[in-house]
Formats: structure tokens, C-alpha cells, sequence
């Protein structure tokens, strides 16, 4: 039996999901017993307090946000297993429970350039070790996609004070952004503050502006008005993860353990983004005709018979819509229908290919693994702890 302590912000649904690995772990390997500390409590008696309540407790693993002046060594002075959960900074004396940030950036500028937006923003916190490589990798897509003098950014927020926002400043923002405009949240909760904030000063969501946060907040962002697109990330595999190396940590006092990552696993997309930002009215039909035939196996022809172009046309104001050929985005959008499907169902991998009008399964694994990187049997064993 280990005894935890976990210090986080309970508001979060991220907090919840971690524990459910915890969880998870516990059923195979033996009870965690688990005591959940709020951070606010932390910055109340200080690093050494903390450690003082620990060993009283007899606390075995500590799993918490930590300040960057902290003095986390003590922990393991004092015999005690600690990990850190990315807060602002990460540290080098205990593991990080951290995530592949730049990914998800990545990711999410996709999401949005496949849907042919021109005009993006960024909205997160400046200094904050998730928030700048999260900017790090959705700018950097932006701007290999051309558009990097279209990208504005906001990251005046302050994270010790996560309810608040200065409406005033973030209204002028808004106002001056050109529209349409993609922006992603560094996080679902900032994700739902920019929706409120659109809402308030009448800011059409999604026509003018679309929205997309981080972690797959179910229950923020089915609250959001609209409801709110965000990047799942496998928050659960990385608190089965934690739990097993710090049981492993305990085990052998000269393993120092490292850094969990966590993977951004796909889009969920909802409300906020349902749109198409190009004004080719002929690419938009064809969009939409793409989104709602994923399931089958269509192509160019098929296309062709719902939209009056030539192929040579098509392809030509597609790829400059999309930035993508006709052919490559019906293969990314079958690819992450798939993944979708691989989690949501027990069927085998050739049922859903079957499903999915797929008459050769392994020459669509082949594709899944050029665009995912892993085969769909990797990405579903990945995920399977959640």
C-alpha cells in the first residue's frame, strides 16, 4: 500500500483524470491510498511545511504543483518520492508530469488551416512553461504555413489568478483582431473565459471568431456557449504512468526516476469550431461533403459529382483553401475518424476498416502510421489505461 499526497487545482477536470490512472494502476497493483491537498493550502505553510505534513502523515509519494523557488530536494532528504506536475516551470531535481506542448500546438494550427482560416491568435500566459510551448508549436505551424504576420497573441493573463481576466484590455484585443480569426486557448478554462469575453461584446463565435482549448475538459466545455473544440491529451496514461514509476521510485532509492509525458491523442471538435473560414462557397460544399461521407471511402470523383468544377480547379482552390490536396485531407479526416473509433469501440481493427469502407486494412494501417506515427494497434495499446 503507498500513501499519496496530491496538490492540485481541484476546479480542473485534468486533476480528476490524473487520479483516474492512479486509479487504474491501483487496481493491478495494490491499494493507493490518496489525500488530496488544495494549492492553495501548499502556498500557505511553504515548501517546508509541506514536507513537515508529510512525514507526520507518513506520506510515501507526493504528486504536486510546485513554485519555481521551491526547494524540492527535501523531499527526497526526507525520504519521500516526489513528481511535479508542470505548473510554470519544470524542474530538474524530481520528475516532471509534463506534456509533448509543442505537439499539441502543432496540432491545433492544423485543426485550424485545414479549415482555412488566415488570420490566428494565441491566447494563454506569458512565462508559463505549458503555455510558451504550446504558443512555441502552434506558431511555429502558423508561420511554415506563410502566416506568421497574421498571428496575435494575448498572454497578459495571470496564472495565480485564474478566474480573473481584465475585460477591458482583452475587449480591445478582440475588437482589433481581423475576422475571421482562429485563436487557440492554452487550456480549456482560458478557452471558456475567451468564449464568455466574445459573448459579452457581441463577437460572433464561430463565424467570426473559432476557438479551440487543451484537455478535453468534458464538463467546462460542454458548459461553454457554444460548446467548446479542444486537443485531448492522454491524461490518464500519464497518471497510470506516474503511479507506476513512483512505486518503482520507492522500491530503489537510487532510481531518480523521469520526466511522464504526456501525447496530445486528437481534436474534439464541438461548437466553437464548427466553420469554414474560406469564402469559396464551392469549397466550403465540398468541405462539408467531406465531414459528413467520412465513413465511406470517397474521393476526388465523388467530389466532382457534388460541386460544379473541373478536377484541375478543384484541386487548385482546395489545396489554396485547405493547404492540403483533396486526396491528403479526405486521408487525414478517415485517419483521425479511425482513431476515434479504435477508443470508442472493442471491434477489431479490421471491423472498423470494415466500417469504414476499408477493403484492404493493412494499406490503411500503413497510412494511419504515416500520419499518426504510430499503427493503429500502438495507438490503441497507448491508450487502452484511460
Amino acid at each position: 500500500m503507498a500513501r499519496l499526497l496530491f496538490i492540485t487545482d481541484y476546479t480542473e477536470q485534468f486533476a480528476y483524470r490524473l487520479l483516474r490512472g492512479v486509479i487504474n494502476h491501483s487496481k493491478e497493483s495494490g491499494k493507493w491510498v490518496v489525500y488530496r491537498m488544495p494549492l492553495a493550502y501548499k502556498k500557505e505553510i511553504g515548501i517546508e511545511g509541506l514536507v513537515r505534513w508529510c512525514k507526520n502523515w507518513k506520506a510515501d509519494v507526493v504528486i504536486g504543483q510546485f513554485d519555481e523557488g521551491d526547494n524540492v530536494s527535501l523531499f527526497r532528504e526526507n525520504g519521500i518520492v516526489a513528481l511535479a506536475q508542470d505548473y510554470y516551470v519544470k524542474f530538474k531535481e524530481i520528475p516532471n508530469i509534463t506534456a509533448d506542448y509543442i505537439h499539441t500546438g502543432e496540432m491545433a494550427a492544423e485543426h485550424f488551416l485545414t479549415r482555412g482560416f488566415r488570420n490566428f491568435g494565441f491566447f494563454g500566459y506569458k512565462g508559463v512553461c505549458w503555455s510558451d510551448e504550446r504558443f512555441e508549436g502552434f506558431a511555429g505551424k502558423i508561420r511554415e504555413a506563410g502566416y506568421g504576420s497574421r498571428l496575435y497573441i494575448y498572454d497578459s493573463q495571470n496564472l495565480d489568478n485564474l478566474w480573473h481576466y481584465d475585460a477591458g484590455n482583452l475587449a480591445q484585443w478582440l475588437a482589433k483582431l481581423p475576422k475571421p480569426i482562429a485563436i487557440m486557448a492554452c487550456d480549456d478554462n482560458q478557452g471558456n473565459l475567451l468564449l464568455n469575453a466574445c459573448n459579452t461584446f457581441g463577437i460572433q463565435i464561430p463565424d467570426e471568431v473559432a476557438v479551440i482549448g487543451v484537455d478535453n475538459d468534458e464538463v467546462l466545455d460542454n458548459l461553454s456557449d457554444p460548446t467548446l473544440s479542444s486537443v485531448d491529451v492522454d491524461i490518464e496514461s500519464g497518471g497510470y504512468n506516474a503511479a507506476d514509476m513512483a512505486i518503482r521510485m520507492m522500491a530503489n532509492s537510487s532510481y531518480k526516476g523521469e520526466d511522464i509525458v504526456l501525447h496530445p491523442v486528437s481534436i474534439i471538435t464541438r461548437m466553437s469550431t464548427s466553420v469554414y473560414a474560406t469564402k469559396d462557397k464551392e469549397i466550403v460544399r465540398a468541405l462539408r461533403y467531406i465531414s459528413l461521407n467520412v465513413n465511406k471511402k470517397i474521393g476526388v470523383p465523388d467530389i466532382l459529382k457534388e460541386i460544379p468544377l473541373s478536377r484541375r480547379l478543384l484541386e487548385t482552390r482546395f489545396k489554396k483553401a485547405t493547404g492540403y490536396t483533396v486526396y491528403n485531407y479526405i486521408s487525414r479526416q478517415r485517419v483521425e475518424r479511425f482513431a476515434n473509433l479504435l477508443l470508442q469501440s472493442n471491434d477489431t481493427i479490421a471491423e472498423i476498416a470494415y466500417k469504414m469502407d476499408e477493403d484492404d486494412p493493412k494499406t490503411f494501417c500503413r497510412r494511419f502510421k504515416m500520419i499518426k506515427g504510430c499503427t493503429p494497434s500502438e495507438f490503441r495499446e497507448k491508450e487502452s489505461r484511460k
